[in-house]
Order: structure tokens, then sequence, then C-alpha cells
């Protein structure tokens, strides 16, 4: 297990980020405000003090989450319904009950251990500096500053309000193209000529694709995604921008496609987006709504980001997701540790963890922050994200172990798919709906949030200092996850319960 703990480059140099800051500067104006940097963008409570608002922020009351029994759907489409639900799951987990996994407790502390390990080794107790979990960081891979980079290319006369809206356009693209690609799928940068896979391939690819000119219909600013570039979007052409073969297969390919397709539709949304359908239109709408509070800061409810990406992008889901009174619900799943129907309400068999819209709010809040100084209130209503690299962590660690029977029958699936002759780190595997993912998900939450108090503690870190989730999960759980994996099985990296992915969830 020592190899585990090798130090790894994580965290830049005192030269690399003053290059960063150098290369950042003269191409955008950020004022400096207390505990506020580039690397840790400012994510307040709703009920925090915050002295760059002026010393004592004052309460942000959030809305009230939907009423569940009048407004079912409504409620677990919303941010809140994912910490109420999942926690249930996490209760049966605790009693050791779950339907499809052996729960260890006496795991809980070497899986705290090991993330706090990880921490220290990459930061060495400069926890301040790490940033939180986003998309920015995949763009960064093998220490090149792309994101600067590219703000660095653009003339000084492009103002940090339309800054931030192409951010805002390259990222959420770049985040919904993010579903799991396989082990086999890598990319070559045009630029440097070096390979990458997985999140980080995926990211470099979508950058290029972007600074082609890919995402947008305007020939003199290739630098944008609106609807009409989008509209261009289609199976081969998003195969060709991400290098995909018969001999570079990627999984989920069409369903990828399809959500950019679908998106194109959703930007027509004037109201949000503008009436030339760009994603980044939505800091204009977000600034000028009426719960945004001009201190001075902009402060923006997180609900209302939420809002934004929940019902402006609802379309792109597939219409398989699902529903309640005709409503699609997204990423929402029947499970049966839920309360059984009858005598639960219908609506209170389904756990909802919305983990692209999660991911998309964790990366899209970072640009604005860093180039508007915009702050968010409520952003710990935000969950650990329900996803391979933390689930796989729990698993990896031994704290959830898949029961026998479930093993057999995810194993038959694997040796379905890939056939005898290809089978390389063979790991049972299920598709997203299959009830046994739902569960490995819906514990994930939970125990991330569990997770942060020890791993916290261990740190020994208190009040003000503490991690945050988004922190843990960046520096922490995410990475250990995918650390331990490449341990666990060397050749393909991959977590230790495949999840058949069609591009949409994962």
């Amino acid at each position: 297990m020592k190899a585990i703990f090798k130090r790894k480059d994580s965290k830049p140099s005192s030269d690399e980020s003053s290059l960063d800051n150098a290369l950042l500067r003269p191409a955008v104006t950020v004022e400096r405000i207390s505990n506020y940097s580039h690397k840790s963008p400012k994510l307040i409570s709703s009920k925090s003090s915050s002295p760059s608002l002026g010393g004592t922020m004052p309460e942000i009351a959030m809305p009230e989450p939907p009423d569940p029994i009048s407004k079912p759907a409504a409620y677990l489409r919303s941010i809140y319904a994912v910490r109420e639900r999942t926690r249930l799951v996490l209760e049966e987990a605790k009693v050791n009950a779950l339907n499809h996994f052996d729960v260890d407790l006496s795991k809980f502390k070497d899986t705290a251990d090991y993330v706090v390990a990880i921490i220290k080794r990459d930061f060495q107790g400069d926890y301040a500096s790490i940033p939180p979990h986003g998309r920015w960081q995949h763009f960064e891979v093998g220490g090149r500053p792309r994101v600067t980079q590219l703000l660095q290319s653009w003339p000084t006369s492009i103002d940090n309000q339309e800054r931030a809206r192409r951010l805002i356009d390259l990222f959420l693209v770049s985040v919904l193209l993010d579903a799991g690609a396989g082990t086999k799928w890598s990319y070559k940068s045009k630029e440097s000529g070096k390979v990458y896979s997985r999140s980080e391939g995926l990211a470099v690819a979508s950058l290029e694709m972007f600074k082609a000119g890919t995402f947008s219909s305007n020939p003199t600013q290739p630098h944008q995604v609106d609807a009409g570039g989008l509209n261009k979007m289609n199976v081969e052409t998003l195969a060709k921008g991400m290098q995909v073969s018969d001999t570079n297969p990627m999984s989920g390919l069409e369903g990828r496609a399809g959500l950019l397709i679908r998106l194109a539709s959703a930007l027509q949304n004037a109201e949000i987006f503008g009436v030339d359908g760009r994603p980044g239109n939505m800091i204009d709408y977000l600034l000028s709504h009426p719960t945004t509070q001009a201190a001075s800061v902009p402060v923006i409810l997180l609900p209302t980001l939420w809002s934004v990406l929940m019902d402006g992008l609802s379309s792109i889901w597939p219409a398989t997701r699902t529903t309640i009174h005709g409503v699609s619900l997204g990423d929402a799943w029947p499970c049966q540790a839920m309360p059984r129907s009858p005598p639960a309400q219908p609506w209170e068999t389904i756990v909802p963890f919305h983990k692209l819209t999660q991911w998309l709010c964790y990366s899209l809040m970072v640009p604005m922050t860093k180039l508007l100084n915009v702050h968010f209130a409520g952003a710990e209503l935000m969950t650990g994200l329900p996803e391979y690299r933390n689930g796989g962590l729990l698993v990896d660690t031994g704290l959830l172990t898949l029961k026998e029977e479930d093993r057999q029958r995810g194993l038959k699936i694997y040796h379905e798919i890939v056939g005898d002759g290809n089978a390389i780190e063979v790991v049972p595997t299920f598709p997203p709906s299959d009830d046994v993912i739902v569960e490995w998900r819906a514990v994930t939450v939970g125990f991330l949030d569990d997770l942060l108090v020890a791993v916290n503690a261990g740190l020994g870190l208190q009040g003000a200092q503490q991690l945050t989730l988004a922190q843990m999960l960046e520096a922490g759980t995410w990475k250990g996850g995918r650390e331990i994996a490449q341990v666990s099985r060397p050749i393909t990296g991959g977590p230790p319960i495949g999840i058949i992915s069609d591009g949409t969830v994962f």
C-alpha cells in the first residue's frame, strides 16, 4: 500500500503559482478580498460570517423546499431532497441492513485515515489552498494552466463578464461530456501531443473542440457555445472531436451526442440563455434575479442556480428516466432500501442524486467566483457526488462489500458484455438503473457527509479552518478513490463495481 502514498504533484510549486497569477492578472482583474484566492473560491453558508462582506454577513434565508406531499416531482428534483432521501439509506447501512452490501463500520476509520493521509501528503498543512471540486482542475492536467492561458489569449478589451460567460459556455459543455468514457479510450492533445484519458482526457478534448469553434455558430467568435453551433452536432462530429475509432472506443458516445443535441433546444429559452442561446448568458440572468443580493459583492442563492440548471436543462435528459405524474425526475431512481409503497407514497420509493447537475453547480460556481467575485449562499446544500470514484473508495477500503449473490449476477453481466476472451480485471457490472448501483450511490452520499466530519478531525481543523465538502471531494475522496483503484486494478484503474455507461449519468 505504500505506493498509494507516493507524493503527487497536485500542489503547484510557488514558481508555478506565480506563473499562474502572472498569466491571469493582465487578462482578468479580480478584487482581492479576505479569505479569497484564485485557488479557493469563497462559497458561503447561508448562516456564516463573511469578512469580505463587511464582517458578520446577515443571515440569508433559503427558499423552503417544495412540499413532497403536494408537489412530489418538484421536491425530488430539488437539491434539498438529495441529502434528505439518501440519509434514509445510510441509516439502513449503519445497522448493516442494506439489500446488496454488507457494511463493516469498523473500516470507517480506515477509510477516513486513508483520505486524511492523501490530503496531508499533497498539501502538507496548506489546507486553505485546496480548491473546491470542479471541472477547472481537470483542464490543468499535466501542470499546464490551460484555462489561464485561454483567458490570456483573449484581448484585454473583453470584460470580465464576457470572460465568465465564455468559461461557463466551455465548462457546461465539458461537464455534459464528462460521463465515464471507459477504460479503453484516450485523447492525444493536438497542442502538446500528450495522451490523456478519463475525466482529464475528456476535459482537454472538449477544450480543444471549444477553441476550434466546434460548438459555435459564429465564425468570428469560435470561443463560445450557442444553440446554432450545437444544432450542427451529431455522433460523427463528436466522434471526430474526441478521436473515437474502432481502436479507441468510448463508452456512451451516442448518449453524449444526444445530450448536446438536446442542449441546443434547451438553450432556446431566451429568458435564461439570451437571444443567442449561450449557456454563459445565465450569468446575466442570475445577477439580475430578484433573489440575488447586491451587497459589496453579489450574493447568489444556490437554489437559484440549481433552478436554472434543473429547469433550464430539464429537456436534455433522456425520456426514459423516472417520472412522477408525467414529470421527468432526471437522475432519480427507485430503490428497494427506501420505504415501500404501499403503505408509503410512490414518491417515497425514489432516491434522487442529480449527479451531473451537482457537478455542473460545483464547476460553474468557480469561474463566477474567480472572475466576477460572486458569492454563493447555501452552498452547504450540495452533497458529495454519487459516482464511482467516491463510491469505489468505500468498497476498496472494505467499508462496503457487495453481497455474493449480487456479485455473481454482476460477473455474469460483465462476461455477457465483454466476452471471456477480452476479460481484464473482471468486476461485477450493472446498468445504472440496477438496484445495486442505486443503493451504492445512495449510501455513498451519506458516508461522504460522515467522512467530512472525520477527515476534518483527523486533520485537526476546527471552525472556519475546516475543509468544505467540495474541498474534501477534490483533495481526498475522489482522488483517493482513483488512486486505490489504480493499486487494486493496475491495468484498467477502473472501479471495483462496473457501471454500463450510456454517457448521461456518470
